[in-house]
């Protein structure tokens, strides 16, 4: 009746273009427009947590043993890489992204003004 399933699931590796410590803004969605530096990426998943960015509230109750006080905490949730665009450091304006082979390695560069990107 069914078929037979692997109990390892595949998870596809998709490379992000972005990375931790770059600064995006929002291309779509309730924050478009806004601006935030990358806290984590998660490549299998295709997601990243940006500062101030995707907020949701969680109703918490107090514990004692965590020393936490409980009430109404805002958290930043995880959103999808499509939605962000990287800002160039060097023109200051968002900016698609390539990538260069060197020696050292694969290096990152701006589109628009032909610049490394660390």
């Amino acid at each position: 009746m069914y078929g037979r399933t692997n109990s390892k699931k595949e998870q596809t590796y998709l490379k992000p273009h972005v990375k931790k410590n770059d600064t995006v803004v929002v291309l779509a969605g309730k924050d478009r427009g806004k601006q935030g530096k990358v806290l984590r990426v998660s490549a299998t998943k295709g997601t990243a947590i940006v500062e101030r960015i995707n907020f949701f509230k969680k109703h918490e109750k107090p514990n004692p043993q965590k020393n936490s006080q409980g009430g109404i905490l805002e958290r930043e949730s995880p959103i999808q890489v499509s939605k962000l665009q990287v800002i160039c450091p060097s023109c200051n304006e968002p900016a698609r992204i390539g990538s260069h082979r060197t020696a050292a390695g694969s290096s990152r560069y701006c589109k628009k003004c032909n610049t490394e990107i660390a």
